[in-house]
């Protein structure tokens, strides 16, 4: 799982018919230190996140697990709201 930030939505008139329902969210991953790291994605929700929130997502076939039994088609889902990060570097 990795950690990201809420930046926006996507709306889709048009898309498979598995997602239909499901709640997608534009995601900047964020570094421990909560800085931008990576390209932008766009991440199914099943968590109710919304814009600002600090969230953990996964990538791959887990990220399908959360909607089960339904079959949703996603490379990647936002699988949780983040409500505090203790983080002490190396030193």
């Amino acid at each position: 799982m990795q950690l990201g930030r809420v930046i926006g939505r996507v709306w889709s008139t048009v898309k498979n018919s598995g997602l239909d329902g499901q709640r997608l969210l534009v995601v900047q991953p964020v570094t421990p230190e909560l800085k931008p790291a990576g390209k932008l994605l766009i991440c199914a929700d099943c968590t109710g996140a919304g814009a600002g929130e600090l969230i953990y997502w996964c990538r791959g076939r887990e990220s399908s697990f959360p909607f089960l039994p339904v079959e949703v088609q996603t490379d990647a889902t936002i699988v949780g709201i983040v409500d505090a990060v203790d983080y002490w570097p190396e030193p």
